[in-house]
């Protein structure tokens, strides 16, 4: 967490949970980052703390949270269902998901060390993973991708939710400083804190969230979120679809090789899917 929202939650993040007990962590963080930005719209600043009284990042990650059962694991991306009116479109995109699962597994084996065709991976002494049957010698979680099929009590809860709302129910608020726009061009009016307000952007950190929408049905692609703005003017929670077959070696390559979905610098992100954040930004999730 930024130190400058540590400052923050380290003043009002007792007395909010107070006022809230029946509020899971992430809510409770949300309502903290909601006064964080009242302040930054008035100029406000949140009293400096001496560097001996500075919390610890996970300070605030003790309490407990209704959604943490989805993301246990060791999984790096999640593919959240938000569409149910297709069972069979569902079933196919999971079984193509699968596919890709195993050729990325496979791609990334071990070579046998008994096989004089292949060349030797390993030295004297080397002991094999314990956990060889789940996870590759680059310690790949196999699966990579969690698949969460909400029940049927969970539906309403994720029923076509925006971007937004899926970071904030399954992902950790935090801040950055924004992007700096390119010269000879003024900043965002009227500002908004996904991309710019107060020179500051919320962001978001945890698993890469993939979402099986009802445009998924017919054209086998899913959102893949954005966790903090791109280039100036693009902002957290922009997406942009991906075929199925395509999203293991996406997530592996961000994972592992720190690839990052940038358009050369253009701006190809999803514009719809943008304004609905921007509308919803001021909105408790």
């Amino acid at each position: 967490m930024h130190n400058k929202l540590l400052h923050f939650f380290a003043d009002r993040y007792q007395t909010i949970k107070s006022q809230h007990p029946e509020d899971g962590r992430r809510r409770l963080h949300l309502r903290v980052l909601q006064e964080f930005w009242e302040d930054v719209l008035h100029g406000r600043e949140p009293s400096a703390l001496h560097e001996s009284a500075m919390p610890l990042d996970d300070e605030f990650d003790q309490d407990d949270d209704p959604l943490d059962s989805l993301l246990e694991g060791r999984e790096l991306g999640i593919l959240l269902r938000v569409d149910y009116s297709n069972e069979d479109a569902w079933q196919s995109f999971c079984a193509t998901l699968q596919r890709a699962e195993q050729e990325l597994a496979n791609g990334l084996e071990k070579p046998d060390p008994t096989d004089n065709n292949q060349p030797a991976s390993t030295t004297a002494g080397q002991e094999e993973d314990s956990d060889s049957d789940t996870e590759s010698s680059n310690d790949v979680p196999s699966p990579i991708i969690k698949i969460v099929n909400p029940t049927p009590s969970e539906t309403s809860l994720f029923h076509n939710i925006s971007n937004l709302t899926a970071l904030r129910l399954l992902n950790d608020v935090d801040i950055r400083p924004a992007p700096n726009p390119p010269q000879g061009q003024s900043r965002i009016k009227p500002p908004n804190r996904l991309i710019d307000q107060g020179t500051w952007q919320e962001i978001y950190r945890g698993m890469t969230i993939w979402i099986y929408d009802a445009q998924s049905n017919a054209d086998h692609c899913v959102r893949l979120v954005s966790q903090e703005g791109d280039v100036y003017g693009t902002a957290t929670a922009d997406s942009w679809r991906v075929q199925g077959s395509h999203i293991c070696d996406l997530q592996f390559n961000m994972s592992f090789l720190g690839m990052t979905i940038n358009f050369g610098g253009l701006d190809r992100w999803d514009y719809g899917e943008r304004r609905r954040n921007l509308e919803e930004v001021n909105s408790m999730t």
